[in-house]
C-alpha cells in the first residue's frame, strides 16, 4: 500500500503556523494533519475499525458486539472532550494570556498570610487610658514642642516684648477649640459668631477670648521662617516638613491594618497660593493639596501618607509614578491584598508586589500595552457577560455592565473564573474590588463631616488642620478597638468622641483661668469645671488649724481659713477666685 508523502516545513513556516492570529489578535492554534493513506482520502465509506478487523482475521469477518448508546466497553474509559484553550496576545506582543486558569503554585484566594495581628499595637494599647491619651498618640509632646518653639519665635518677632510665651496647655486648648468647631459643623461659620454672647457656644468664651484665638491663628508656625528660603530650594514642603515627617512616622506604630489595604489619593481643599496645588474635578473641593494615602479597607485607619509636590526639582516628569507610590505606601506590609484604581494598576506592579508577598486587585486603563485586544473589544458581546484571561501570575476579566461598555480588572489574588449567581452576574474579582476600594474615600468622608479646617491663606495651616482631622479619626479607631463597649448602641459615636476629646483638651486652660467670663452661660461652665479646685479650697479647717485675718481686708478683722495657692497668704472669699488665689498674686 502506497503512503502519501509527508510534507516537511522549514523553521520559519512552522513558526508562522504556530503563531497565526485572527482579526482580534487571538493566536489560533494550527491543525495538525494526520498521516493517512490514499485509500482513506479517496474512499468516503472507509471505516478504519472495519478495515483493521479484516486484516487481523485474514478475511474472516467478525461482528463486534453492539454497545448501547452511552455504555462503555469493559476496561475502557469514555473519551473526554476538552475545551480548546485560546491564547490572547497583548498589544505590545510581549505577553501571552490564556483563556483557562494556569497553575501558579502559590496560595489560593483568601490564604494570604499576615504576620501582624490586625488592630491596635501593644505600644498603643499600653499608652491609652482615656480619649485624650488616644489622641496624643499621634500628636505627642515631641511634635507639640516643635510647634510651640516655632510659634513663640514668630510671636516674639511680631509682638516683640509684649508677647507672652505659650505653653502646651495653650496650644492644646487651641486645638481643642478647632475640634469643637468641627463637632458643631461650624467650620464655615464666622469665628465672631462662635464667641457671640447670645448665639455663640459658651465653651469658646470659657476657654479664651476671641482676640487671643485670632492671635494664635495668625502666629502659629511649624518651622523657622528665617531659614526657610535655604530649605525651600530643595524641599517644597519645607514650611511643615519637620512636623509632617514626625507625624507620618507614628501612623504605622499605633495600628496594624487588616488583610485588605486600599491605596488612593486624597485632596485637602485649599484655594490659596501654593506651589503644588492640584485641580481634580472629580473631588468635592476640586482645588487643593494632593496626598497619597494607604488605609485599612475596613476601619479606614490612615496607615501611611505622602505628599505630592508636583514635578521633581530636576523638572523631568516622573515615570511609573503609580507603581512607585504603591510600593512606597505599602512598605512594611506582608501578606496583605492591595486594592487600587486604574492610575496605579499595571502588570509590572503586580509582579513587584508578589515579590513582597503582597497581592493586588484593581481596575486597568484600556490603553495599557499589556492588555490583549480581545478583552478590550466589546463587539458581538452581550450585556452582563464576562471574558477572562490568565497568566501564571495574573488574572484579567472584562465585564460588560451594559452593551458596548466594559470594565477591565486585573488581579494577582484570584485564580479562577468564578462568577456570581446573582442577577448582575458579576465576577468575583469585581465583587472583591467593590468591597475594598473605599478605604481612602471613607476616610475623606469621615474627616469632612466634622472637619476642623478654618479659612486660611497659608497652606501649612490647611495641612495642620488636616493633621488634626486624621489624628482624631485614627484616635477614634484605636479607642473603639481598645474599648468596644464605649457608648455601645448609641448613634453618632464619632461625634460624641470628638466632643469629649475637644472638652478634654480645653479643660486644663479653663481650670487655670483667673477671671470669669462676662456671659452667664460661660461663667457657669467655668465654675463647673473649676469646681474640684474650689472644693479643695473651701474644705472645713482641720482640727487645730488657725483662722487668721485676710491680708486684703485690713484694717477690718475678717478671719478666714482659706489660703492663696501661690503665696500661702490668708484671704477671704471676697478677695479670691474659685481656686483660692488672692488678688495680689494675679
Amino acid at each position: 500500500m502506497s503512503r502519501r508523502p509527508i510534507r516537511r516545513f522549514s523553521v520559519r513556516e512552522a513558526l508562522d503556523l504556530l503563531f497565526q492570529t485572527d482579526e482580534d489578535g487571538i493566536v489560533v492554534e494550527p491543525e495538525i494533519e494526520e498521516d493517512v493513506s490514499e485509500i482513506e482520502d479517496n474512499d468516503p465509506d472507509f471505516d478504519p475499525d472495519h478495515h483493521e478487523t479484516e486484516q487481523s482475521t485474514d478475511g474472516e469477518e467478525e461482528d463486534p458486539e453492539e454497545e448501547a448508546p452511552g455504555e462503555e466497553a469493559p476496561g475502557e474509559e469514555a473519551p473526554v472532550e476538552d475545551t480548546p484553550e485560546v491564547t490572547f496576545q497583548s498589544k505590545d506582543g510581549n505577553l501571552l494570556w490564556y483563556s483557562s486558569p494556569q497553575d501558579r503554585g502559590g496560595r489560593a484566594k483568601g490564604e494570604n498570610i499576615i504576620r501582624m495581628s490586625p488592630g491596635p499595637t501593644r505600644y498603643a494599647t499600653s499608652r491609652v487610658d482615656d480619649i485624650k491619651s488616644s489622641f496624643q498618640l499621634f500628636l505627642p509632646e515631641s511634635i507639640v514642642e516643635i510647634i510651640l518653639a516655632m510659634t513663640n519665635l514668630e510671636g516674639g518677632r511680631v509682638f516683640a516684648d509684649t508677647w507672652k510665651a505659650l505653653d502646651q496647655v495653650d496650644l492644646q486648648a487651641y486645638m481643642g477649640l478647632l475640634i469643637l468647631a468641627g463637632v458643631h459643623r461650624s467650620n464655615n461659620e464666622a469665628t465672631k459668631s462662635l464667641w457671640d454672647a447670645e448665639s455663640g457656644r459658651p465653651i469658646f468664651r470659657s476657654t479664651m477670648s476671641l482676640q487671643q484665638f485670632h492671635v494664635l491663628s495668625r502666629i502659629i508656625r511649624f518651622d523657622d521662617r528665617a531659614t526657610r528660603p535655604f530649605r525651600w530650594r530643595d524641599d517644597k514642603l519645607a514650611a511643615i516638613r519637620n512636623v509632617w515627617d514626625r507625624w507620618v512616622e507614628r501612623l504605622p506604630l499605633m495600628y496594624n491594618p487588616g488583610p485588605e489595604v486600599t491605596v488612593d489619593e486624597r485632596l485637602v481643599p485649599f484655594r490659596g497660593r501654593c506651589p503644588f496645588k492640584q485641580y481634580i474635578p472629580s473631588k468635592p473641593g476640586k482645588y487643593g493639596i494632593k496626598i497619597w494615602a494607604a488605609c485599612d479597607a475596613r476601619s479606614s485607619y490612615a496607615w501611611n501618607m505622602q505628599f505630592y509636590t508636583g514635578k521633581p526639582v530636576t523638572g523631568r516628569p516622573e515615570k511609573n509614578q503609580g507603581m512607585r507610590v504603591v510600593l512606597d505606601m505599602t512598605a512594611g506590609l506582608k501578606g496583605h491584598n492591595i486594592t487600587c484604581d486604574n492610575f496605579f494598576t499595571s502588570h509590572g506592579l503586580g509582579q513587584e508586589l508578589l515579590k513582597r508577598k503582597l497581592t493586588m486587585v484593581g481596575t486597568v486603563r484600556k490603553n495599557k500595552p499589556q492588555l490583549p485586544p480581545a478583552l478590550v473589544s466589546t463587539r458581538g458581546r452581550e450585556a452582563l457577560s464576562s471574558k477572562f484571561a490568565f497568566t501564571d501570575t495574573h488574572s484579567l476579566v472584562s465585564y460588560l455592565p451594559k452593551k458596548n461598555k466594559n470594565v477591565i480588572l486585573m488581579s494577582t489574588l484570584h485564580k479562577d473564573a468564578s462568577v456570581s449567581e446573582a442577577e448582575h452576574r458579576k465576577p468575583q474579582i469585581i465583587l472583591d474590588y467593590n468591597r475594598n476600594k473605599g478605604g481612602v474615600d471613607c476616610l475623606d468622608k469621615l474627616t469632612g463631616t466634622y472637619t476642623c479646617k478654618r479659612m486660611t491663606a497659608r497652606w501649612p495651616v490647611a495641612v495642620f488642620h488636616n493633621i488634626l482631622d486624621v489624628s482624631a479619626c485614627n484616635a477614634y479607631v484605636v479607642w473603639t478597638a481598645i474599648d468596644p463597649a464605649w457608648n455601645q448602641g448609641k448613634c453618632f459615636k464619632r461625634r460624641l468622641f470628638l466632643a469629649e476629646l475637644g472638652k478634654a483638651l480645653v479643660t486644663p486652660l479653663i481650670q487655670r483661668r483667673q477671671h470669669l467670663p462676662r456671659t452667664p452661660a460661660s461663667c457657669s461652665l467655668v465654675r463647673s469645671l473649676q469646681a474640684p479646685a474650689t472644693a479643695l479650697a473651701t474644705l472645713p479647717p482641720k482640727q487645730g488649724q488657725k483662722r487668721k485675718r485676710c491680708k486684703l481686708c485690713a484694717p477690718r478683722d475678717n478671719k478666714t481659713s482659706l489660703t492663696c495657692f501661690k503665696c500661702d497668704a490668708y484671704v477671704c472669699k471676697a478677695h479670691c477666685d474659685l481656686i483660692a488665689k488672692c488678688h495680689s498674686c494675679v
